[in-house]
């Protein structure tokens, strides 16, 4: 069967006012740490699609005006392992970047089938610890972007 996924995807960066940043574990990638990512479905507008995968890979339920739009987009090559739920001929994904402040450290729900493990940590580590390049530059930005808000 030919993927239908859309090659346009939200990263999102849950972090604390302390810069403590929630990074999920994959469950099908066993040591490969990332924050919540996800795709768009049918013509949903990018924060609403932020704010559904929030809420589907956490359980933070938060809304829209919570989350701020870095007004980043990158483009990476799509793994090709990862290719088949995607149209044929589709190698890339433009991939938008926003935040989410949560006041601390809080508890939080994995869907199973997509992370298998959580934490919460300092935002060097977490950076350190992602696997993907486009996340890992977005959580080095945070200490600047919380600045430049204040």
């Amino acid at each position: 069967m030919t993927g239908t996924k859309q090659p346009i995807s939200v990263l999102v960066v849950i972090h604390t006012p302390k810069l403590d940043v929630l990074v999920l574990e994959r469950a099908a990638h066993p040591g490969f740490w990332q924050s919540v990512t996800g795709s768009r479905e049918g013509s949903e507008a990018l924060i609403d699609t932020a704010r559904r995968e929030v809420l589907e890979e956490t359980g933070i339920g938060a809304a829209t005006e919570h989350f701020v739009d870095w007004s980043i987009i990158n483009t990476y090559e799509i793994f090709s392992e990862w290719r088949h739920r995607y149209p044929p001929g589709i190698t890339h994904n433009t991939e938008h970047v926003f935040s989410l402040q949560v006041p601390q450290r809080i508890d939080i729900t994995t869907a199973p089938d997509e992370h298998r493990s959580w934490q919460w940590l300092p935002w060097l580590q977490a950076a350190e610890l992602c696997f993907s390049w486009s996340n890992r530059d977005a959580i080095l930005m945070l200490p600047q972007r919380l600045a430049s808000r204040t």
